[in-house]
């Protein structure tokens, strides 16, 4: 990672301008172009290096409802629950862990009682409790790089 890549996370991460192109707007004041802007976030992705580009939406503050959510899923069962979770739309990501609360993920709905409902019928599919954490406090932690 150069100088330019850890100027465009930090850019990216604030200030990404809403227009027709925006990565034109942002190459004036990363002194590049925009071409190579997007190739370099491209590659950023595609090494792993970022995993995710794209608008972060406050479910919450829209009228939605987002959730942590964690599950004890038997071993010999984990693939097969991965999967039953996964089919739901509302499962924004999901992690295994090795605790004994072994899969964690999130839940965004549109509604409160739609998450509720999604709650219920995801332990109906598996037949596993599923473990509700609903946020009481948001920490925003921002990742910058010395350019």
């Amino acid at each position: 990672m150069d100088a330019l890549d850890r100027n465009i996370i930090n850019t990216l991460q604030h200030d990404f301008p809403v227009c027709d192109r925006p990565f034109a707007v942002l190459a004036e004041t990363l002194h590049s172009t925009e071409d190579e802007l997007i190739a370099r976030v491209q590659t950023m992705l595609d090494s792993g290096l970022l995993t995710r580009f794209g608008p972060m939406y406050n479910a919450v503050n829209m009228g939605g409802a987002l959730s942590l959510c964690a599950m004890k899923v038997p071993e010999e069962r984990f693939d097969e629950v991965t999967a039953q979770v996964n089919a739901f739309a509302e499962v924004a990501h999901n992690y295994q862990r090795d605790h004994e609360m072994n899969m964690w993920f999130v839940l965004a709905t549109e509604t409160q009682q739609e998450l509720e409902n999604t709650l219920a019928a995801i332990a109906d599919r598996t037949g596993i409790p599923v473990y509700n954490m609903p946020k009481q406090k948001e920490f925003f932690v921002g990742l910058h790089f010395k350019a």
